[in-house]
């Protein structure tokens, strides 16, 4: 029996990177389906609540998503460029923002030809990993969706054409997540049930395993 989950995803999180290769591979690996839910950043769908949260979160969040990277053997640095333009002394927004918007509708678009988490892995590895300077330069994205069976040029001429109903689309992955009972990412919903963080997959495994999860047939 295939099972079926969602994974609610941003570009911009260090801990979605970070979880969304693992559960590639278990999605690979068991009888298991795994939407992608890509969600806007909270910098972007909320600056209020970044803004009034601790300033101290921001210096935590740096050093422990590279840690956590260091302990689990995965490739990290902070962006460069950042796909949320930021200040990040300040925590100012800046008012044009020309990655973010286009890699979310990019990974719903790849979403819609059932292909979003392979995508949403093979673009996070570009942006987060520390192998390329300016991964939205050049050939980078493009040499990711190839990667994951995609054709960028097509995913962007979407994204260009339909990106008003993209739109709608992500911000009811938004909702979803809220009605699942949470509202941070990376957050697997199985059952109903949410998962937040990078460190509950072998929970959310475990879940699944109680509801029947097998390995695919060989």
């Amino acid at each position: 029996m295939t099972l079926h989950a969602d994974l609610f995803f941003s570009f911009r999180s260090p801990y979605s990177y970070l979880a969304v290769g693992r559960y590639r591979a278990m999605a690979a690996e068991c009888d298991l389906i795994i939407a992608l839910r890509t969600v806007l950043p909270i910098a972007i769908r909320d600056p209020a609540i970044l803004f009034a949260g601790n300033p101290a979160a921001g210096r935590y969040i740096f050093i422990d998503a590279a840690r956590n990277a260091q302990m689990l053997g995965i490739p990290y640095r902070w962006p460069r460029p950042d796909p949320v333009v930021q200040n990040l002394m300040t925590r100012e927004i800046a008012a044009e923002q020309p990655y973010i918007h286009r890699l979310c509708r990019l990974g719903q678009a790849a979403e819609r030809r059932r292909a979003g988490l392979v995508f949403a892995d093979e673009v996070a590895r570009v942006i987060w990993s520390g192998t390329v300077d300016d991964w939205h330069d050049g050939d980078h994205l493009a040499e990711a969706a190839a990667r994951a069976g995609l054709d960028l040029a097509e995913l962007d001429a979407e994204a260009l054409a339909d990106a008003d109903a993209l739109d709608a689309e992500i911000a009811a992955n938004q909702d979803g997540l809220q009605a699942a009972g949470h509202w941070g990412v990376p957050c697997l919903v199985f059952d109903g049930e949410p998962f937040f963080g990078q460190d509950r997959i072998d929970m959310a495994k475990w879940r699944m395993e109680q509801k029947g999860l097998a390995l695919r047939d060989v």
